[in-house]
């Protein structure tokens, strides 16, 4: 099952864009933001309050959808998202998992817990997903953890 996802992870880093380089010098943050995709994340992180957590020790997995994948919301929620600093950081904390989680370290149908208190389910069956998000470039290591990105925003049960 483990070669199954890296041969997956190994895949989608040879799609991803090259701009998405890990640097154990650069925190969860500046990588995000060095990457150029991120940018509405970014915005989000900071309009929940949540960057200076995101630039400490951790370590933390982060699960970040691209500009594309928050793109991708009905019209008119990222807004309304961004007006509501509890309900945005509620969903952006289960993109975040406590620990360093690499690709190696999955198993298909684990169940992780994330910062928001619900799980997330890691399924290896069909490339690797999280919930109902594709992983689309693995193990990018920062400073303070690693970054796993996805083409969805994924929300938590009853958001």
């Amino acid at each position: 099952m483990i070669r199954k996802f890296t041969a997956a992870a190994t895949a989608a880093l040879m799609i991803a864009t090259p701009a998405l380089a890990g640097s154990m010098d650069k925190d969860i943050v500046d990588t995000a933001a060095a990457a150029g995709s991120f940018n509405t994340l970014l915005a989000a992180a900071t309009a929940a309050g949540l960057v200076d957590t995101l630039k400490g020790d951790g370590p933390f997995t982060v699960f970040a959808p691209t500009d594309d994948a928050f793109a991708a919301l009905p019209e008119g929620t990222v807004e309304a998202l961004l007006a509501d600093p509890e309900a945005l950081a509620g969903i952006l904390t289960y993109h975040v998992v406590p620990g360093a989680v690499m690709s190696t370290d999955l198993v298909d149908d684990m169940k992780a817990g994330t910062v928001n208190g619900a799980e997330i389910t890691i399924d290896l069956d069909d490339g690797v997903m999280v919930n109902d998000a594709t992983v689309v470039a693995a193990d990018v290591e920062a400073s303070n953890g690693v970054i796993h990105v996805i083409d969805k925003v994924i929300l938590p049960p009853e958001s």
